[in-house]
């Protein structure tokens, strides 16, 4: 059966799969627990395979596990003799990303009275985390190692849904920072919107993002204050990927960035004032909004979306192939969440915004061979990325001619959580109040410096790990948050991060020599206001030093708090060559009409390493630009 979408008054969100993934539609801060109940399933199973057989016996009562997903969480299961009656999660996992899968796996898992029932599309560490927490509760139970392998096996059966064909002014592919921005200014220009999204949520990566977005308010008094200018952060990006980033795309992106914050403003987003110098962002450009992490761009979109007629989102699918007719993209075909046939048509363009390919193991690691400059990109470095960035949107383009340019460049931060690769638990505010130290308690690299050194530093240091090193400075309470909503408080008590009143104390914990860390802060402490060497040149090369009059002389305020960290794969800056119009062009360097791309999908701007805060200003920016162009578009 088709169903045509053709008028601009709709707005209807198609839920393709169980209406349980779909179940949390309001976002809620990482910064507040949210304690999700789910005692009765969403959405009543179309069948069973297999009902639990004599395997299954509880000790009735209930039980809980603390487990790590994005961010710690705790699951505590009830259970009968024979049944789960209930499973609620308490839980700091980001809106849009890991949190609904802490309200649909539950009642999923409920319904089924099985562990077989599938994970969150994009989510999986928070739904890996609640199965594994789940199985804790069960074994407490008194389930045998039996009968969970028995659960393991009993799933719910969806009913296949049909095929359908949607049809709009605008197809986007991808719901993450870069796609929603297009849809939306596509929208502004009075166009029909479908979006497709593989995974159940808007996010992409951009909500998993410190919410950092680079911007120069030419002649403000703050960018005066910092000395700082539009021709200043495109030099510093420019040159920051060694002169490989396409002069004309990144003067675009630079250029524009202002009128995009002043854009997300206009549609009821807030930022805090002032601005701070991200990780890797060579200046105090920053804009940091209000809500933590990037949740505060998706509330903007989805409150845009819940407002105005005419944006369809069509999420749990995921786009297989474009669709070219007459040498031009007219649409895409995609796999349902039950295998059916999803065809989504523009009458006007098409605009690709899948995100990069951080999560494609494969991937990284042919594409690692180019520029050979990471000892290795395989299983074993973790990723900051949510598991739907693979690679898709590239590999579909280049299978109807598209260029790929610049796929060897890959970016590695050097901030990844030891266990899970995310920027979760970083208990950094700005470059200017910490220092790296490796496991025998001695700086090794310029922590104000490019990304790409830091790492390559860390990759030579024991272990390849490091600690963040910090005093209360930032955290004078003890229940301030990070950049992640995370609190120092939960961080030291889940072990994530370590905290003590002297810097002996402090090295103990770290299991570091407590004589190198004292030299080390103190020489650090030299370079900051009021030290003997202030305002010069550490040897490791940083300028960046705490020097304001309420944050002076580094690190000497105790308590002092650190936390462990190790390289993750964090940015694939090669991808889909675009020019200036977000137009994408193929190998004989034409333009493919019909398709538009924006976002870590496409290649070329950032060059061999991307300035810290310059990615979500490259999603609003090109967004924009491709959800113009292609709302312009005609055939």
């Amino acid at each position: 059966m088709k169903n045509k979408f053709l008028q601009k008054t709709s707005r209807k969100v198609l839920a393709l799969g169980l209406v349980a993934m779909l179940a949390a539609t309001s976002f809620v801060g990482c910064g507040k627990k949210d304690a999700a109940t789910t005692s009765e399933p969403t959405v009543a199973p179309t069948e069973t395979v297999e009902a639990p057989s004599g395997e299954i016996a509880y000790t009735p009562g209930t039980y809980s596990a603390t487990v790590t997903g994005m961010h710690e969480m705790t699951v505590t299961v009830t259970v009968s003799e024979t049944e789960i009656t209930d499973i609620k999660i308490d839980h700091q996992e980001t809106a849009g990303v890991g949190e609904p899968a802490t309200k649909s796996l539950p009642a999923d898992i409920i319904a089924a009275q099985g562990l077989g029932v599938d994970g969150v599309s994009g989510a999986t560490l928070t739904s890996t985390a609640i199965f594994d927490g789940v199985k804790d509760c069960l074994k407490q139970a008194g389930l045998s190692d039996a009968g969970i392998e028995k659960l393991m096996t009993i799933k719910l059966t969806e009913a296949v849904e049909e095929d359908q064909e949607l049809t709009a002014d605008v197809v986007v592919i991808g719901a993450g920072g870069a796609g929603m921005a297009a849809a939306v200014t596509a929208n502004q220009a009075g166009k029909t919107v479908v979006v497709i999204e593989k995974a159940s949520k808007m996010g992409g990566n951009t909500i998993l993002s410190g919410g950092a977005l680079n911007a120069v308010d030419e002649g403000s008094e703050t960018a005066i204050a910092n000395k700082d200018s539009v021709e200043n952060h495109y030099n510093q990006t420019f040159n920051g990927g060694d002169g490989e980033g396409d002069p004309v795309l990144v003067h675009t992106l630079i250029d524009n960035a202002w009128s995009g914050v002043e854009w997300l403003k206009s549609l009821g987003m807030e930022f805090k004032d002032g601005v701070f110098t991200v990780t890797g962002g060579m200046w105090p450009r920053a804009h940091k909004p209000v809500e933590p992490e990037g949740t505060g761009f998706f509330k903007t979109y989805q409150a845009y979306v819940d407002s105005h007629e005419g944006i369809t989102m069509v999420y749990n699918t995921t786009a297989k192939d474009l669709i070219v007719e007459n040498g031009v993209v007219v649409g895409v075909t995609c796999e349902g969440k039950t295998g059916n046939t999803v065809i989504a048509k523009a009458t006007n363009g098409v605009v690709l915004a899948t995100g990069g390919f951080g999560r494609n193991i494969e991937m990284r690691v042919k594409y690692n061979e180019i520029n050979k400059k990471w000892p290795t990109l395989d299983e074993t470095i973790p990723s900051t990325n949510t598991s739907g960035i693979t690679g898709d949107g590239i590999i579909m383009a280049e299978a109807i001619g598209a260029n790929l340019v610049q796929m060897g460049n890959i970016q590695l931060l050097p901030l990844g959580d030891p266990n899970t690769g995310s920027l979760s638990g970083n208990i950094e505010h700005a470059v200017e109040s910490r220092i790296f130290v490796n496991l025998e308690g001695n700086r090794f690299v310029n922590e104000g410096g490019r990304r790409d050194e830091m790492t390559l530093g860390l990759f030579a240091q024991p272990e390849t790990k490091m600690y963040i090193v910090m005093d209360s400075d930032t955290y004078p309470e003890g229940n301030e948050l990070n950049n992640f909503g995370e609190s120092i408080a939960d961080l030291v008590a889940a072990g994530r991060a370590l905290k003590a009143d002297t810097l002996e104390e402090l090295a103990t914990l770290m299991n570091v020599p407590a004589e190198n860390l004292v030299a080390t802060v103190e020489d650090y402490n030299r370079y900051c206001k009021g030290g003997d060497l202030e305002g010069q040149t550490d040897s490791f090369g940083r300028t960046l030093f705490t020097d304001t009059d309420e944050i002076n002389n580094g690190i000497n305020n105790g308590p002092f708090y650190a936390a462990v960290r190790v390289p993750t794969v964090h940015h694939t800056m090669g991808g889909v060559q675009i020019n200036e119009k977000a137009q994408v062009i193929d190998t004989n360097g034409n333009v493919i009409p019909g398709l538009f791309a924006a976002g870590e999908v496409t290649g070329g701007i950032h060059g061999t390493n991307r300035l810290g805060g310059n990615a979500l200003t490259d999603t609003v920016v090109f967004g924009r630009i491709a959800g113009a162009g292609a709302s312009e578009f005609t055939k």
